[in-house]
């Protein structure tokens, strides 16, 4: 990634590509009902387009036109038989929904991808596929490549011990093709993406706080809109804050309720932030207008309680807090440790390099500021979020910052550089 400087407030209004998370959900289950399914506003994302690729394994057929996603399901049932080995590129939201929909299938299937994705933990989402009567098996050491056998599976209620909207996604997609109910308990809430959709495309799905329940159903094919993705306008956000005179609006950016921590950790910075609701999508997803202006922020607290609804975006918190009067500190985020990086420690090392005052935590950060950040060289370890988030950091610091290892941010972001330069440039 180039070097980032700014001798410019953001001012205009923009938008931000399609939610990831959603995305990677409603073309999976699209594919699983048969007719024909149109995504609009698909994410764009090097992560998405993994998911797209394995869909052919499935029996469904693809299309792009514009922005939309097509998916045809397949017509005569889901497949059968040996899929051989599936690439999930570097996403591991592929690997754990596509492990949950092959384990209700009689089809045999090896889930593979690039070293970064073989590194991260699977036995989280194994373990439950073989309880329900998956023959579901992680690489030595609980990683990938998965081998699975799917064929007839139970319900069953499981508890899941550490917060995971991927797990509860592979369980409830595994769920679908299951004798009994299937109900999934979390201490504390994930992001409901998959039962949204579930709904919206005619399963038997019920919610309660803590607790989602279904049954064994037939999915239907449905058009729906995909908002603006919230962990990718938070890297706009945080910079709109920060940097003096800026003055931004993101449009049509997805507002559910477990994606908004990082909303709530900012007001509480007191950021100027005002957020407008707009409506909802045929997914059931809220969306509306973001305007945040520059402001000066103090120091805050996240709990391990509020971790899951920020997950993605607690690098900027830190960021943020390098800018804020008093010590910011953040419990409860060990899942961090397991992303596409150690979040944790990059995210320390490089906020270090350009003078900020952080300590490492086992579960988190402290981050004591304010301190003014200089010019300097940090290594995002091939993780897009921790690249993005150093850039951002180059527009407050009073010299270049320039980012090792970021090459990947279109895995998430496609355009972040872009969008930068343009709200840098003055209204749209």
């Amino acid at each position: 990634m180039r070097a980032t400087q700014s001798t410019r407030p953001l001012v205009g209004t923009c938008s931000v590509p399609g939610d990831k998370s959603i995305s990677h959900r409603a073309a999976l289950l699209a594919a699983l009902a048969p007719g024909t399914s149109r995504l609009r506003g698909f994410s764009p994302s090097g992560d998405c387009a993994s998911t797209v690729a394995v869909l052919p394994a499935l029996g469904a057929r693809t299309g792009r036109e514009g922005d939309d996603l097509v998916v045809t399901g397949p017509p005569d049932g889901p497949p059968t038989g040996d899929l051989g080995t599936l690439d999930c590129g570097r996403s591991g939201t592929t690997m754990r929904l596509l492990a949950g929909i092959l384990a209700g299938l009689p089809v045999s299937a090896t889930l593979t991808g690039d070293p970064q994705l073989l590194r991260r933990p699977m036995s989280r989402v194994t373990q439950p596929l073989r309880s329900m009567g998956a023959a579901v098996e992680p690489s030595p050491g609980g990683g990938a490549p998965i081998t699975v056998h799917g064929g007839p599976l139970r319900g069953i209620t499981y508890e899941l011990p550490v917060a995971s909207a991927q797990v509860k996604s592979a369980i409830l997609l595994a769920g679908l093709r299951a004798t009994g109910i299937t109900t999934v308990i979390e201490a504390t809430p994930t992001r409901d993406h998959t039962e949204r959709l579930l709904a919206a495309m005619g399963a038997r799905v019920s919610s309660a706080p803590g607790r989602v329940t279904l049954e064994a159903s037939a999915l239907e094919p449905f058009d729906a809109t995909v908002p603006g993705d919230p962990s990718s306008a938070a890297f706009l956000l945080v910079a709109a804050a920060l940097v003096p005179g800026s003055d931004i609006t993101i449009q049509d950016v997805g507002l559910n309720p477990t994606r908004t921590g990082l909303l709530d950790a900012l007001a509480r910075m007191g950021a100027a932030l005002e957020v407008e609701p707009v409506g909802r999508t045929a997914g059931g997803e809220p969306f509306g207008r973001i305007k945040v202006r520059h402001a000066a922020l103090g120091a805050t607290s996240v709990t391990p309680g509020e971790v899951p609804r920020l997950i993605d975006e607690l690098p900027l918190v830190a960021l943020a807090a390098t800018q804020a009067e008093g010590t910011t500190e953040v419990r409860g985020a060990v899942e961090l440790r397991v992303k596409e990086s150690d979040r944790i420690g990059g995210l320390a090392a490089g906020l270090r390099a350009l003078g900020g005052a952080v300590d490492e935590l086992p579960d988190g950060l402290v981050v004591h500021g304010p301190t003014p950040l200089h010019g300097g060289t940090c290594d995002a370890r091939g993780d897009h979020r921790l690249a993005m988030t150093f850039a951002v950091a180059g527009l407050i610091a009073d010299g270049p910052v320039r980012v090792l290892g970021g090459d990947l941010v279109g895995d998430s972001f496609p355009g972040f550089e872009r969008a930068l330069a343009a709200l840098r440039d003055g209204p749209s």
